[in-house]
């Protein structure tokens, strides 16, 4: 004996009905078959908002009515072409949709659906749908007898979620079964009778749990459920992507997934094939060939220590919390039976060890009514400050992980909290039994998708780690980045595991999205310039509410104000890679306040190209200080431009010359005298400073500068008109050294904890002295080298070379 169930979208048509009808006739060559079948999918739902409609004084219900009767008879007319062959199931069809009528009328007038009325309406789409296709199979010339599932399964008269009578089922399924000996039965799921003869439902999902109650009656030798995806899969699709089917699973482990949340089977269904040791194939209708899942009682063992996630919105904690409860036994049970009274289901419990509080999850629609009864069974306690008043904290969801073999692995629970931790998902109860096969994490509904989608490439997706990228300033370093990024795709996902992927683009005029899979990066430019305007307000409202997992915010401009947006961004877990220098340079508390979130809230704070470009100035410095040493002095050219300025200047050409050509091979800002004034290096010398653990501010940063103060006067083109001006002070500026043999190099120093910058005249044998184009070189003098300084020199100007910093930035952040 085999029993097979079909859901809602599996009969939705007749056309998905002819699928049912191949997929039965070929199991049914091996051996006799029961067939369960759902309602046409949708009609529950049309029924229950009929009945909701008619109870409302709503006639809306009459056409609601009329649509499902027209649909069943049309699917009639597709299966049962033949006028004879629908003979008798049109009449049939007909004379119910009056029934329903007539049901439906009497609600309307008495302006009330109870329970037992609701139940009763329901029943009919199971009814319709299984003499349909009873029908179907005679007219194919097979036989099948109609089961009418009311008179084989007897419940309790709990409407809407009956409770089975398992000793009186099993003995009507076998006389059932002795007085009808075809081959082929078709029942409807779902519903049921009680003591009394009045129709009951078994829940929502209840077909599934039909079929398994029949398999198990009937002692069958598997159960098949046939639904519209391949088996049980890693996790909910609608949330992953990427989640992949599994194979074969326990019972167990089955209902665990199927009662956090896996739609894909309905919760009690596990336990009547469980008890008989029946195993169980999901399987999917539109897919007939493909595996599904098999649900066994010893499964191989999962490939990784989890088997699945799942989860479950709409939930409520409720706290009871008191110093009255501390070594008082009875209130857990007190707290249970209250619940109990009131017909509450409680979905999750944990209890502190120091027996101040409880905390149980249980259904958001059931909050009102659960603070009532409870506030009630516990007055006396509150009334007297021994307890306080019960209190429900909404708009959350439980996460679980699901797997037998879970037991076998220390450190499931660690990479759990790690993942979530270091994407900013709060955790607020925690619930684990000692089988070690559940572990739930309640979490904001808000996060189940991120938290989802983190805890699936933790223990499924070993290949690929997504991160996700919100890029600000595609200028001149922002624009090679992205070609960087571009280019680089495919090696990181082969290399490294890191499938890093462009979310936004934005710079002070537009914004571009992408909804899935990332940005084109080959076509960006002329889309950017099409997407609409966003404010720097705006963009972080973006990033914050797209709350993606392992998310990452780029800034590639000099704006103070993006600077702004690093503190909130961070406090939601967000990375941060700044080739903007203002935040690493401001007020030294704002400085500490970002170190200090980046810390609280498990996440990077990265400015690498604050200093010296791609150069690893700021990480050298960080590993000296982390591993012990302590650095005494540095001094450095840090510089680009001044350093290519003063590299190219003899005085065989103008002053201005030297610098226009700097701006024009891209090594100066937009406005060259925010290099040349030396305020860029006084804030680089002020983060290593800071980096190497001193209290500075940018006023104690000493800056000799070289300029004349009508350069700094007026506009970009009245700078340059003061260079040639003032020709004669560079150029004796530029003698001054030579003379003596030596050569001019804007220097900054720290020593004794005081910086300071400035020109200086640098003799042979120097460091700095052979310091040759655009390069950069910071000489550290620590404990360690106190003598011969650890020397960082390079490239530290540039396009391409800042660029390549900000990508190594986004690296180190991605791999957290």
């Amino acid at each position: 004996m085999q029993v097979l169930k079909f859901g809602g979208t599996s009969v939705a048509s007749a056309e998905n009905i002819e699928r049912v009808l191949a997929i039965v006739q070929q199991a049914s060559t091996l051996g006799p078959v029961v067939l369960v079948v759902s309602a046409l999918g949708g009609t529950t739902d049309a029924l229950i908002g009929a009945g909701q409609a008619a109870a409302a004084g709503n006639e809306s219900f009459r056409a609601t009515l009329r649509q499902l009767e027209a649909r069943h008879l049309t699917a009639a007319e597709a299966l049962l072409p033949q006028a004879a062959q629908q003979a008798d199931i049109q009449p049939w069809l007909t004379a119910q949709f009056t029934e329903l009528a007539l049901l439906a009328d009497g609600i309307f007038a008495l302006g009330e659906l109870s329970p037992r009325t609701l139940d009763r309406l329901m029943s009919y789409g199971e009814l319709l749908s299984s003499r349909l296709v009873a029908a179907a199979f005679a007219a194919r010339g097979t036989a099948a007898a109609w089961a009418d599932s009311r008179q084989l399964i007897r419940t309790n008269s709990r409407f809407g979620m009956a409770q089975v009578d398992e000793a009186t089922t099993e003995a009507l399924v076998t006389a059932f079964q002795l007085q009808t000996p075809a081959s082929l039965w078709v029942a409807p799921g779902f519903i049921a009778a009680d003591t009394e003869g009045h129709t009951t439902t078994l829940g929502r999902g209840g077909s599934d749990y039909t079929a398994a109650i029949l398999a198990a009656a009937l002692g069958a030798a598997k159960l098949e459920i046939w639904t519209d995806v391949s088996g049980m899969l890693t996790a909910d699709p609608r949330l992953v992507r990427s989640a992949r089917p599994i194979a074969r699973i326990s019972y167990e482990e089955a209902m665990e997934l199927s009662h956090f949340g896996a739609k894909v089977l309905y919760a009690p269904t596990v336990q009547p094939v469980r008890q008989a040791g029946i195993p169980m194939w999901i399987k999917n209708t539109f897919a007939p060939h493909d595996y599904g899942t098999l649900v066994e009682v010893a499964p191989p063992p999962s490939p990784g220590a989890v088997r699945g996630l799942s989860s479950i919105g709409s939930l409520a904690l409720l706290n009871l919390e008191g110093g009255g409860m501390v070594g008082v036994p009875g209130f857990a049970a007190r707290l249970f039976a209250a619940l109990a009274r009131a017909r509450i289901n409680v979905v999750l419990i944990t209890q502190s060890s120091s027996e101040h509080s409880i905390c149980v999850g249980v259904s958001e629609g059931d909050v009102a009514a659960a603070q009532r009864v409870v506030d009630e069974e516990f007055a006396g306690e509150i009334a007297t400050g021994r307890l306080d008043p019960l209190r429900p904290e909404t708009g959350l969801a439980i996460v679980a992980l699901v797997g037998e073999n879970m037991r076998n692995h220390p450190g499931i629970s660690g990479r759990l909290f790690g993942a979530l931790g270091h994407n900013g998902v709060n955790i607020r109860a925690i619930a684990q039994g000692a089988s070690e096969r559940n572990i739930s994490t309640v979490i904001r509904a808000a996060d189940v998708r991120k938290a989802i989608n983190v805890l699936h490439e933790e223990f499924f997706e070993a290949t690929y780690k997504q991160v996700n990228l919100f890029v600000l300033g595609p200028g001149n370093v922002g624009g090679k980045l992205l070609g960087q990024l571009h280019q680089q795709q495919p090696y990181l996902r082969d290399k490294l595991g890191l499938d890093l992927r462009v979310v936004a683009i934005a710079n002070s005029r537009h914004c571009l999205v992408s909804d899935e899979g990332g940005l084109d990066l080959a076509s960006w430019p002329a889309e950017l310039n099409e997407a609409p305007r966003l404010s720097l307000d705006e963009f972080t409202d973006l990033i914050i509410s797209k709350n993606l997992r392992n998310s990452i915010f780029v800034d590639v401009t000099a704006n103070p104000a993006a600077a702004g947006q690093y503190a909130p961004l961070l406090a939601k877990s967000v990375a941060v890679v700044a080739c903007n220098k203002v935040a690493a340079s401001s007020a030294y508390a704002s400085y500490r306040h970002l170190k200090q979130l980046a810390r609280d809230f498990n996440t990077k704070y990265l400015f690498e190209t604050n200093v010296g470009a791609a150069l690893p100035v700021i990480g050298t410095l960080g590993d000296l200080t982390r591993s012990g040493d302590v650095v005494r002095r540095m001094q450095a050219v840090l510089s680009g431009t001044l350093n290519f300025v003063f590299n190219n200047y003899d005085g065989s050409r103008p002053f201005a010359e030297v610098v226009a050509q700097a701006q024009a091979e891209g090594y100066t800002e937009p406005d060259p005298r925010l290099d040349l004034n030396g305020s860029d290096v006084a804030r680089k010398i002020l983060i290593l400073a800071r980096e190497a653990g001193q209290a500075l501010e940018m006023s104690d940063v000493a800056n000799e500068s070289f300029l004349p103060a009508s350069c700094l006067e007026g506009d970009v083109t009245a700078f340059y008109e003061q260079l040639a001006v003032h020709e004669p002070h560079f150029r004796a500026l530029y003698d001054a050294a030579a003379g003596k043999g030596k050569r001019l190099k804007f220097v900054a120093q720290y020593a004794d904890g005081k910086a300071s910058v400035g020109l200086q005249q640098i003799a042979p044998g120097h460091d700095l002295y052979e310091l040759r184009g655009k390069d950069n070189v910071v000489l550290f003098y620590t404990d360690r080298y106190p003598e011969q300084p650890l020397v960082v020199k390079g490239a530290g100007a540039g396009a391409e070379v800042t660029a390549s910093g900000v990508f190594a930035d986004i690296i180190r952040a991605a791999r957290l």
